[in-house]
């Protein structure tokens, strides 16, 4: 059984599923995911766009739904047991599922457990007590973890799986010219869920709107999750007066052929990382659940590439701060200062450094097939 509950761990599941069938190609998955999970022959009970929910108080409308799709998943562990039960985040739905696998005397495995190194660490003693390993796929997690007693393998990320080095230049392409002009091309990324898109969509495309007025020819690009639709944010594209891009191409694609990119906090923060791609982070939630994350948190930056660098090397705007013409006045200064820019790529690429060398999927697989007892060719 496996259960991702957004896009990213999707794709990430996905890849998973792949490393596993590499060593044993008659396994079978089932569980909650989304297309890429799909695509790879999982058999989707729950559907990750059914599921997904962003903050405290945005789950009470879904809340029954949910209630239902674990109940669901809780029976299918009685009633057919899998040989491993693996969880990627989710913690809400996951830490629940977990419980009723380990009562049950079923392996678990947590593959991308939730950061409770930044908030609500209490969750870390449930975690020792219903999972059985982690493999952690951020530097600093496997000794946070492993000071709980937890037995904690650190992976890699699994966005380096297959990434194909660039050649030349580590821009793809560039600035474009126009009419002997130069002009930007600005990357919208509002994250891939409706509740993100509904929050980040308007003050992104109004800074795009200010930055148009310095840079008439100015290009926006807008790759779309898997999980979100172009008749979901089209809506907020009525009156642009600059050209956007809607695009499905792999975000790392999208974001190395971009100058600057206004990103919701997130997994597309570290795939700038890996591109080096200028940014500027924003985030919006319900003023309740700002109000209790703001006191529960236990880190000073939300942004994964500023986690993971220890400092802000990428400028980020939260809640109130979020706004059109503070996301615009920190894109014009990155588009205008050739040092700042030159300064935050070179932060960027260490923060890629850190991330591993490709193989996570792999290495997570590994552990899995071991927890499984398969053997190295998964006889």
């Amino acid at each position: 059984m496996m259960v991702a509950g957004e896009a990213s761990g999707d794709m990430y599941g996905a890849r998973l599923v792949s490393a596993l069938r590499n060593l044993a190609p008659g396994i079978r998955f089932f569980g909650i995911g989304g297309p890429k999970m799909e695509e790879a022959e999982v058999r989707i009970l729950y559907r990750v766009s059914e599921l997904a929910v962003v903050g405290m108080t945005e789950v009470l409308p879904k809340m029954r739904f949910i209630h239902k799709a674990l109940n669901e998943l809780k029976d299918a562990l009685k009633d057919n047991p899998p040989d491993l039960v693996i969880l990627i985040d989710y913690p809400g739905f996951n830490l629940h599922l977990a419980k009723k696998a380990h009562d049950l005397g079923i392996p678990v495995l947590y593959y991308i457990p939730p950061q409770v190194w930044a908030w609500r660490e209490r969750r870390v003693k449930k975690i020792a007590k219903r999972v059985d390993r982690i493999a952690v796929i951020l530097p600093f997690e496997k000794e946070f973890y492993a000071g709980y007693g937890i037995k904690v393998e650190y992976v890699g990320h699994p966005l380096l799986d297959g990434l194909e080095e660039r050649k030349g230049n580590e821009r793809v392409r560039g600035h474009l010219g126009f009419g002997g002009r130069r002009f930007p091309v600005v990357g919208l990324l509002p994250g891939s869920r409706n509740e993100e898109i509904a929050r980040h969509m308007p003050p992104m495309v109004g800074a795009a709107k200010i930055i148009a007025r310095t840079y008439p020819d100015l290009r926006c690009m807008l790759p779309l999750a898997p999980t979100v639709s172009e008749e979901t944010v089209k809506p907020y594209l009525k009156d642009v007066n600059f050209d956007v891009t809607l695009c499905s191409a792999d975000t790392k694609e999208v974001l190395g052929d971009c100058d600057l990119a206004l990103i919701a906090s997130g997994t597309a923060t570290l795939e700038g990382a890996i591109t080096g791609t200028p940014m500027v982070i924003l985030y919006k939630v319900s003023f309740l659940t700002f109000v209790i994350t703001k006191l529960l948190a236990k880190v000073t930056h939300i942004g994964l590439v500023n986690l993971v660098a220890g400092g802000e090397i990428v400028p980020e705007l939260i809640q109130g701060d979020a706004t059109d013409s503070r996301l615009a006045e920190e894109g014009l200064r990155i588009l205008e200062d050739e040092a700042m820019r030159e300064d935050m790529r070179a932060s960027l690429r260490m923060v890629r450094d850190q991330l591993g060398q490709g193989g996570a999927s792999e290495r997570a697989a590994a552990i899995a097939g071991e927890m499984m007892g398969l053997g190295i060719e998964g006889e």
